[in-house]
């Protein structure tokens, strides 16, 4: 029940994170590439100069929390089973995202995007490993 609403629902997911990845709250294009490298340093320094929390929760925590559902994608693609091969797979794919918001200046290539990001498929993992375990019945 639980990879059939999963199959469904994981399309327009991730069109709907694309969208607002490249177009979403307000973005539109910048006129220079802009590129941080700084792994967790420019996150840090993100929050010390943010003005309030609703920022932070929606940016920072965000990063981790919208990309959850694609820790579950084993359930589509065998290959993706393990979590080396999810990983892997996931940061090339988001590589590749990060490169084309540079590329069309429709956002940042961030380090800390793809760590954030890396983060929350692997809470993914972890959530459904956890399902797969305890509700062995419903997950079918």
């Amino acid at each position: 029940m639980l990879k059939k609403f999963y199959k469904i629902s994981i399309v327009p997911y991730t069109l709907f994170l694309l969208y607002l990845m490249f177009f979403g709250m307000g973005r539109t294009q910048m006129e220079d590439n802009l590129l941080t490298i700084e792994p967790v340093f420019s996150t840090i320094n993100f929050i010390k100069g943010c003005v309030s929390w609703k920022n932070i929760v929606i940016i920072v925590v965000g990063n981790v929390v919208m990309f959850i559902p694609f820790g579950f994608l084993g359930w589509i693609f065998p290959k993706l089973e393990d979590l080396k091969s999810l990983l892997f797979a996931f940061i090339s794919t988001i590589m590749i995202v990060e490169a084309i918001q540079y590329f069309t200046r429709m956002g940042i290539f961030e380090v800390d995007d793809i760590i954030l990001n890396t983060f929350g498929v692997f809470l993914g993992f972890l959530i459904r490993k956890f399902i797969e375990k305890k509700f062995q019945g419903l997950v079918a």
